[in-house]
């Protein structure tokens, strides 16, 4: 079986469940080594770990909030510790919370700002004390950078355009050191979070060109993708992974 990330040491923010969960099981059947972090989930982190562990990879999962400077750096230091480097840091977790501007709590507005761009910054920042040539920095963004379709999303949206730039200015920073950045965007993805028969979901298959919410699974295949030797050339891209939504 080709495992082109054999020797390889992948930490998966937010990896407990939905595309987070999807991700660190693809990186697994790679040939990585795994850790993920979680916040609540601490069931549905047991079983991701047993579930790696039993197909014959390793797995650690870590509690920690990706608001908290502190437990991240932690998360860093734990998986760099027990595994003994890193070499892949995939930036997805991620909250949302939507309302018209004007009602937009500061209360949630500075959770959005901590999680999503603190979270990632903090992440990024500690990973890379750590990380050599062929590291890679995979960011889960979200096509909202480019294109809101719904009222009440323009706080979200901003911290995922943050992302999208943050994405293109580490490209540049770090090419020298051969590490390379790139920006994930899914569309609607059908998650816990966001079901493919939810509310809306059936106005909103009406936008995607192909018809249907995409699965978690297809989002881990372009991660797998992107830290894999073959995308050693790709850096600095926000990829959209929509189902035509944006097309």
């Amino acid at each position: 079986m080709n495992q082109p990330l054999i020797d390889k040491v992948a930490l998966v923010t937010g990896g407990s469940r939905g595309i987070g969960a999807a991700i660190a099981k693809r990186l697994a059947q790679e040939g990585a080594v795994v850790a993920f972090t979680y916040t609540s989930s601490s069931q549905k982190a047991e079983d991701l770990a047993q579930a790696i562990q039993a197909t014959g990879g390793q797995a650690l999962a870590i509690r920690a909030d990706s608001a908290d400077v502190e437990a991240v750096k932690n998360a860093i230091a734990q998986t760099v510790k027990t595994f003994g480097r890193l070499d892949i840091l995939v930036n997805n977790a991620g909250v949302a919370a939507l309302a018209p501007i004007d009602q937009f709590s500061l209360d949630e507005f500075d959770r959005l700002i901590a999680v999503n761009i603190k979270g990632v910054f903090v992440a990024t920042q500690e990973a890379l004390r750590h990380m050599g040539k062929g590291g890679r920095i995979i960011m889960i963004g979200s096509i909202n950078s480019d294109v809101v379709p719904f009222v009440g999303g323009s706080v979200y949206a901003l911290t995922k355009g943050a992302i999208a730039s943050f994405t293109r200015g580490l490209a540049r920073d770090l090419g020298e050191r051969g590490i390379t950045v790139n920006n994930i965007q899914p569309g609607p993805i059908d998650t816990d979070m966001n079901p493919a028969d939810g509310a809306f979901a059936e106005q909103l298959k009406k936008a995607i060109a192909i018809g249907r919410y995409g699965q978690a699974d297809e989002i881990a295949d372009m991660v797998a993708y992107l830290a894999s030797p073959g995308a050693a050339f790709v850096t600095g891209a926000s990829l959209k992974i929509d189902g035509g939504i944006t097309a």
